[in-house]
């Protein structure tokens, strides 16, 4: 079989999932199945692997999706909890008092407590939350989805407490053999993936420290009586102490303490320091900014939900008993990854499986303690009991929880085994190297030594296809590791901006268009939404391309672990 033909065939399945949700508009839970079946029967007729191994693969896919949807469900559960107990309107409340112009609003609400909850929960979760937020403050729902889905950008590659990169990565690259190519030279798989780590952090700073520009220039452009430029111009100074104020902690937490902390970090910290900078003035623009009358606002601004904040508010509660939960999975969190003993102890439980199906090399384990969804289940029964909630609350906030997870779940079963499939196809009757390889080599191949500038948008197109930064790195961190070793590139930089690009794909994501239009009312307008944030992501993979290729052929950036 020609490369050409390999490589074409290896991008069937990707090929395949685009046509069916974007040019069919299929809903994930029909294309998905679909695809994998396509997956397998290429896998078997094409490259030749035995059933044994194609069956195994899907088995260790489907031990990876319960670790994922594990960490889904604790992320929900807590948002849930604490809408049942009252801690989210109270959350709500607070900030409505901070300041009366809107671009600051949008700074405060949409940017930071949304890269806090990406951080804490991620999954689409920031923008479902922080939408109705600012429709309940009076922005117009169409405004406000658009600023949630900018908000997906910077804090999605550390989202869920670093799943992107904990799982996606760790899952989406072949780690048996890299690692053990990482021993050989002295090093780790830890140490790789810590490099990766650190690059993702350093770059999404450089280029995420402006999004809070961007977004009050567009809020001022698209929703302003005037609809002009110049009112989000004279936020500015204080839209970039904003990003500032997010993006420092973040590197630094990136760099310093792994993956599963940045967001949560620089989300927390930034909040602090912008909104007492808020309260006291410190670089707010000195006129005020509102929107027009609302009576006067186009009909498409509009949904079809009203929200007003005394109907949001269950009990009364302090700010600071609604902020604890988020403090203690912060807390909780960096205990468990920063001392050895609580890590070791919360590892001890697992459930692993090896050589699935006989003498594949194929295996998969799950550590539900040390999960972060261990970790946000262990807080929700802590909120519990600090909530004084009663056990219809938590009953409530359970079965909604289970009711999202199904639906994700769904998708995931044959997502994450389409991916593994792919993946393990290395082994194989045909002599071919695995899918992503394939891929890699034609690639390679055919664009040279500018791919750095164009690996921000395969990722990016990744996320566009499954919804998610986590199943975009599983599905093309191999290829885009491939393409850099094809090239003799630095693979810890394309794999990281790999993850950066599928952080910027979710601004454009259809499932988080809809989820977040779902949230306020919206629903059938999502193409307007889309014509709006195509614009930010554009900006992110092409600025994240530019420092690639600067640091590849600027700076020399290489892999000093894998002799590159």
């Amino acid at each position: 079989m020609s490369p050409a033909m390999a490589a074409l065939l290896a991008f069937t399945p990707i090929l395949l999932a685009g046509i069916l949700l974007i040019g069919l508009r299929w809903p994930a839970k029909h294309a998905m199945p679909a695809v994998f079946v396509v997956t397998a029967a290429i896998a078997a007729l094409a490259w030749d692997m035995s059933a044994t191994r194609i069956i195994a693969s899907s088995l260790q896919g489907l031990v990876i999706t319960l670790g994922v949807l594990w960490i889904i469900f604790g992320a929900i559960l807590l948002l849930n909890t604490l809408k049942h107990s009252g801690a989210i309107s109270t959350i709500r409340s607070a900030f409505a008092n901070i300041s009366p112009d809107r671009r600051i609003q949008a700074i405060i609400i949409a940017w930071l407590f949304g890269c806090f909850i990406e951080g804490a929960s991620g999954f689409g979760t920031p923008a479902a939350i922080a939408a109705p937020l600012l429709v309940a403050l009076g922005f117009p729902a169409i405004a406000a989805v658009m600023l949630g889905m900018m908000v997906q950008s910077t804090p999605v590659s550390f989202g869920a407490v670093g799943t992107p990169i904990v799982i996606g990565v760790n899952t989406g690259l072949d780690t048996a053999t890299l690692g053990a190519q990482l021993v050989e030279q002295g090093s780790s798989w830890a140490a790789f993936l810590q490099l990766i780590t650190s690059q993702v952090a350093i770059i999404h700073a450089l280029v995420g420290s402006i999004m809070p520009i961007l977004m009050v220039l567009m809020l001022t452009r698209f929703f302003g009586k005037e609809k002009s430029w110049k009112a989000g111009i004279a936020a500015i100074p204080f839209a970039l102490f904003a990003g500032l104020a997010f993006t420092l902690p973040y590197m630094a937490t990136g760099v310093f303490l792994g993956p599963e902390f940045p967001s949560l970090a620089g989300g927390l910290i930034g909040l602090a320091i912008v909104t007492l900078a808020a309260k006291v003035g410190f670089l707010v623009p000195k006129q005020s900014w509102d929107f027009a009358d609302s009576k006067d606002w186009p009909s498409e601004w509009l949904g079809s939900i009203e929200m007003k904040l005394d109907e949001l508010s269950q009990a009364p509660m302090s700010a600071l008993r609604a902020w604890v939960p988020y403090v203690l999975v912060a807390v909780i969190l960096v205990i468990s990854r920063v001392f050895p003993e609580v890590s070791a102890l919360l590892k001890g439980v697992a459930v692993n499986f090896t050589d699935i199906l006989g003498e594949t090399g194929i295996s998969a384990g799950i550590q539900p303690l040390y999960l972060p969804g261990g970790i946000l289940v262990a807080v929700v029964l802590i909120t519990f009991f600090l909530h004084g909630m009663r056990l219809n609350q938590l009953s409530k906030a359970v079965g909604e929880s289970g009711k999202v997870l199904v639906g994700a779940g769904f998708v995931l079963l044959f997502t994450v085994p389409m991916v593994r499939i792919m993946i393990n196809s290395g082994v194989n009757g045909a002599d071919l190297p695995s899918m992503p390889i394939a891929m890699a080599q034609f690639v390679a191949d055919s664009v040279g030594g500018i791919y750095p500038l164009l690996a921000p948008s395969v990722g990016a197109l990744g996320a566009f296809l499954a919804g998610s930064n986590t199943v975009s790195n599983m599905m093309l961190s191999q290829f885009q590791y491939g393409v850099a070793q094809n090239l003799g590139l630095s693979g810890a930089l394309i794999v990281a901006v790999q993850a950066i690009g599928a952080a910027a794909g979710n601004m454009v994501a259809i499932h988080n268009v809809v989820a977040a239009s779902a949230t306020v009312g919206l629903l059938g307008r999502e193409g307007s939404t889309l014509r709006k944030t195509v614009w930010p992501t554009l900006y992110y993979v092409l600025a994240t391309g530019a420092i690639a290729l600067f640091a590849v052929y600027g700076l020399g950036i290489s892999d000093p672990l894998v002799g590159h």
